[in-house]
């Protein structure tokens, strides 16, 4: 069996969609739904699956040592990933130690845990983006969100779990199945209606005299990308750690909404707005992940190019059609 939690959120819909394509339908499916009307539950309907557990109930029946299935792998893909979300008690029970709990059932019963980390990990970037173990415990984040993924990280590198399981340093993710997320949806996302039926789009200003409005950098890695990456930490579980998971090359918001115009074929038209407050002092106006350990441990694929994964999800966008 394979358990996958968050599993009819973005990242784990689409590793069901990936394994179900695979013909593996012998699947634990984990998540929160608020009855019939969550949007999340679109992202898991034409899924094939064997059980679906509420977290609540998972997470009680690990630590009661009840969750009696014979588990090859777990992809641990559930968590909080709200970036202005305040709440540290929360974070700290439903990031840390939920995942804390996740990981000594699978330690316990000798099940493979591959688990979400976070780019927002490395704050504002002043210590750069290696994922050298020797780095990962001075890393200083800029939210609670990326504090409980540094919190979670540090931990498995005091017990030393790292030669045991792998975490992957998420970086700009972005592609169908995400619909559901509301501000925390990709700027593609957001932006598609506006850009189909408007012809224009918003981006935020600069307040970093070292980048003019637009040109902030990020990594952008497309969730197709993303999904072969732990495709292929699953198929080799003798290769574990801390890896950054982005393509290595960054890109500027412009040029992401440019790949949008033109996969849409709209002139291009980008109006500048005031960034909120709450953002201001913690943004990260660079990130750009240091892939060497990635390539080191044998992942040799290429990264699909901005411009062709924008087109390609547009074709999602445009029928809000789920992967």
């Amino acid at each position: 069996m394979i358990v996958v939690t968050g599993a009819a959120g973005f990242i784990g819909s689409c590793l069901v969609a990936e394994l179900n394509a695979r013909g593996r339908h012998d699947l634990i499916v984990v998540d929160e739904l608020t009855g019939d009307v969550d949007p999340k539950k679109k992202n898991l309907a034409a899924k094939r699956y064997q059980r679906y557990y509420d977290k609540a109930e998972y997470l009680k029946l690990l630590k009661r040592d009840q969750f009696d299935f014979d588990v090859e792998c777990i992809l641990h893909m559930g968590a909080c990933s709200s970036t202005t979300l305040l709440d540290a008690d929360y974070f700290e029970k439903n990031n840390f130690e939920y995942t804390c709990t996740v990981a000594q059932w699978a330690l316990k019963n000798n099940a493979r845990l591959i688990y979400a980390s976070s780019a927002a990990t490395y704050g504002d970037g002043q210590l750069g983006y290696s994922d050298e173990e020797s780095l990962i415990p001075r890393l200083k984040p800029l939210n609670l969100y990326g504090e409980s993924k540094q919190k979670f990280d540090e931990w498995v590198l005091k017990e030393g779990f790292q030669e045991k399981m792998t975490g992957l340093k998420f970086f700009n993710v972005f592609g169908p199945n995400e619909y559901h997320k509301g501000d925390m949806k990709s700027v593609v996302s957001k932006a598609y209606e506006r850009v189909t039926t408007e012809g224009r789009m918003s981006l935020f200003k600069s307040y970093n005299p070292k980048y003019k409005d637009g040109e902030q950098m990020r990594d952008f890695i497309y969730i197709k990308d993303a999904v072969d990456v732990v495709m292929f930490f699953m198929d080799h579980p003798a290769i574990n750690g801390i890896f950054n998971l982005g393509t290595g090359r960054a890109r500027t918001w412009n040029d992401l909404a440019r790949a949008l115009f033109a996969a849409v074929g709209c002139p291009v038209q980008i109006e500048y707005v005031q960034m909120p407050e709450i953002l201001r002092g913690k943004y990260q106006y660079f990130t750009q992940a240091d892939m060497t350990k990635l390539r080191k441990a044998g992942y040799n694929k290429a990264f699909t190019p901005l411009e062709d994964a924008v087109k390609d999800y547009c074709g999602y966008l445009s029928t809000k059609r789920c992967w």
